[in-house]
């Protein structure tokens, strides 16, 4: 028996996600997030390859009221790599979280490093 959960996830997803396309001037950047940290790369879909990619893994900050911070963080670091791939418009793809909490942060963080989400 399929969890009911992990099927509505999954139709979430593919509703959001249908239209979202990323080319190599304007890749997609696919967010993920788990429990404890938060991923987001940015994808070429015409020929399938992840160009950059950011996630909270490797920052300092480990505390549990600092997740928001992290994602922000996590936004301002893909921003600098997508920077160096002059990379200045990507298309954002939440997946199947909500557009709030640490997947806003993340966005926001793109926009304050200077990407056009």
């Amino acid at each position: 028996m399929v969890n009911k959960t992990r099927v509505r996830q999954a139709r979430r997803k593919k509703r959001v996600s249908a239209n979202i396309h990323g080319t190599k001037e304007r890749p997609r950047v696919s967010v993920f997030r788990s429990n404890r940290y938060i991923y987001a790369q940015a994808i070429d879909d015409t020929s399938a390859k992840t160009l950059v990619y950011a996630s909270s893994l490797g920052l300092k900050q480990k505390s549990k009221a600092m997740k928001t911070a992290q994602a922000a963080q996590v936004g301002m670091d893909l921003a600098d790599a997508l920077k160096k791939k002059k990379i200045t418009t990507v298309v954002f793809d939440r997946s199947r979280f909500s557009y709030a909490g640490r997947v806003k942060a993340l966005a926001e963080g793109l926009r304050k490093g200077g990407i056009i989400v």
